[in-house]
């Protein structure tokens, strides 16, 4: 049975749900960052090659590693959506309002365009790929595809994460949607592209299209690189490590941090190299001599940590009262 419900402009505008539309709207920019990102050093690597086989599974883990990430740093706040058709799917059975859905919508799809037009500067004005059904396909196909790995994603997101019955099973929640989302784009990438996310698909149609940069690549856009992926690197663990409502996400969060790591070198190694951490750049710098560009891993990770540590830390922590001692990144 449809439990729509339309909600109060007073509700919708609450201070809790700001921080949900700012969350929703950090999650999905990281989202589609790397997600959008590894499909562009695809194409940086095999100098704008079509996807094979082995490039449409690097695009599937990276889309897979991010939205696990992604869904681990938005759960506490704003339960972790990233996708309009997710909040749909939720409002249909009641879980969220329509008027505050819309709201999410907006985030989530201006995560999506922010994401994109920084990948375009970063990567010096490469294309940004977009979705597209396949020649030979037509778009009916198109839609029925779709709405099959759509309808596998939601069912997903309320059996792991909104069922009242779930027990142990939401603990793996963000795995089983990232997962499941991974194995959609394996099925359908090939055909409609594996979308399943209406703002997923919206930003790359809006922006349209040692360690080291790479070449054609210069130092500030290095740094800004660095700063988005270590901002992602830094908000995971305050999401899923430091926050003291951190609750079940705290189990998963070695391997939410571990995940953003490996999706974030997929979508950023062939421009800035994907370092996120000054230390693991200085070592071959040290050695090898060469410190010709040792200060981007320096400067980007530190505005990149620093921004997430007073973005997580001050909006979202700041509001529960006094920290209490953690054993986690104390």
């Amino acid at each position: 049975m449809v439990k729509l419900a339309f909600g109060s402009i007073g509700d919708s505008f609450s201070v809790g749900s700001l921080k949900s539309y700012l969350s929703e709207f950090i999650a999905t920019l990281l989202f589609v960052f790397a997600g959008v990102g590894s499909a562009i050093a695809y194409s940086k690597l095999t100098s704008g090659a079509a996807l094979d086989p082995a490039g449409l599974v690097a695009v599937a883990v990276a889309h897979a590693f991010a939205l696990f990430v992604g869904v681990s740093m938005a759960a506490n706040i704003s339960g972790g959506h990233l996708n309009p058709a997710v909040t749909f799917g939720l409002a249909i059975g009641g879980n969220i309002t329509i008027l505050t859905g819309i709201f999410y919508w907006i985030a989530q799809v201006l995560g999506s365009i922010v994401a994109c037009l920084l990948l375009k500067f970063v990567t010096d004005g490469m294309a940004i790929p977009t979705h597209a059904v396949s020649s030979g396909m037509n778009a009916f196909e198109g839609v029925v595809m779709e709405i099959v790995i759509t309808f596998a994603l939601v069912y997903t997101v309320y059996a792991t994460a909104a069922d009242p019955k779930k027990g142990s099973v939401g603990i793996v929640a963000p795995i089983a949607i990232g997962f499941i989302v991974g194995a959609n784009i394996l099925a359908a990438g090939p055909f409609s592209g594996g979308s399943m996310n209406p703002a997923r698909s919206s930003g790359p149609a809006v922006a349209i299209p040692t360690h080291a940069v790479s070449s054609g690549m210069n130092a500030f856009e290095g740094v800004v690189m660095e700063i988005v992926i270590t901002f992602a690197l830094v908000y995971t663990v305050y999401a899923t490590a430091a926050d003291p409502k951190k609750g079940s996400v705290g189990i998963v969060a070695p391997i939410a941090i571990g995940f953003i790591v490996g999706a974030n070198i997929l979508a950023a190694g062939p421009f800035s190299g994907g370092s996120m951490n000054p230390a693991r750049s200085s070592g071959p710098a040290v050695v090898s001599g060469d410190f010709s560009e040792i200060w981007i891993y320096w400067v980007g990770p530190l505005i990149g940590g620093g921004l997430a540590g007073l973005i997580y830390g001050d909006i979202f922590i700041g509001s529960y009262g006094a920290l209490p001692a953690s054993e986690d990144y104390a």
